[in-house]
């Protein structure tokens, strides 16, 4: 085989990584926009009622919706509590799982079997059965706590079926021989050592679950056990929107938009992350 021909699958991967790297720095801007416009000070529920779905102006970007507030207000500050709530949810989710798994990978196989077939009953629960249940479990009262209880709670077994596999894989390697050698005890080892091992794997899951919590976030508001009127959020926003979906399909494209866009920029960040960060021809962390 000639050097040539040897040069070019090399090329083609750089111009890959090339294409990869532009794609994510995009991304990255386009996010801190959002950043910046989630944090312009806006009033959501300013209203006007002469002023009722007025189109695109100086005043209102974006124009105006049923009660004559400012719909890109609204999108704003709607990305506080969209994108701000899955945040703290993922976060709760993504810690919950971790150490779970962590302790199940450590307890045995038994109770590793036992924590994996209990994973698969709960993945089976849609989270749309688990908020009603909440919500009932509460007294009824639909609000951020109770939206909050069910997708931390239908949430976190991703992040506990993964971290289970990469320990059980990650205790046969020598460095843990060696540290059960010198005398170290079990949490020791899974979370001085094996943890922070796992780090980049569990991170870029982090990134490509926020799509999955976004978008059930936004579903969940949109039945209505999420945050109550007049408080902006973006599943809501969906449900306000739906009634004048002819007259002003702006109520409902932007706020889906606004969704469906924040899920797929972080998600190809997350993409960005697990290509950077895999090693080895198999494509295993």
């Amino acid at each position: 085989m000639t050097a040539s021909a040897l040069a070019r699958p090399a090329g083609a991967r750089a111009r890959v990584a090339r294409r990869s790297t532009w794609w994510q720095a995009g991304a990255l801007v386009l996010l801190g926009v959002l950043v910046v416009v989630a944090l312009l000070p806006l009033d959501p529920v300013a209203n006007d009622l002469s002023h009722r779905f007025a189109g695109p102006s100086a005043a209102h970007p974006l124009g105006t919706d049923q009660l004559g507030r400012d719909v890109l207000a609204r999108l704003a500050v709607g990305a506080r509590l969209s994108v701000g709530f899955t945040l703290v949810a993922l976060a709760l989710c993504a810690g919950i799982g971790t150490v779970l798994g962590v302790l199940a990978a450590w307890c045995g196989r038994a109770v590793g079997q036992l924590f994996q077939r209990t994973i698969d009953v709960l993945v089976a629960i849609p989270a749309v059965l688990i908020g009603l249940v909440v919500v009932a479990a509460s007294g009824g009262a639909p609000g951020v706590w109770s939206l909050l209880v069910a997708i931390v709670v239908a949430g976190w077994t991703p992040f506990a079926r993964l971290t289970y596999q990469l320990v059980v894989r990650e205790r046969a390697r020598e460095y843990v021989e060696g540290a059960v050698a010198v005398g170290a005890g079990p949490l020791r080892i899974a979370f001085r050592h094996v943890l922070p091992n796992l780090a980049r794997p569990l991170l870029s899951h982090l990134c490509l679950r926020f799509a999955n919590v976004l978008l059930t976030v936004a579903g969940l508001s949109f039945l209505g056990l999420g945050p109550q009127p007049p408080t902006p959020e973006w599943g809501a926003m969906l449900a306000d929107g739906r009634q004048f979906l002819f007259n002003a399909p702006q109520l409902v494209l932007l706020p889906a938009l606004a969704v469906v866009g924040t899920a797929l920029l972080v998600t190809s960040l997350g993409r960005g992350l697990e290509r950077r960060w895999t090693t080895g021809p198999t494509g295993q962390f």
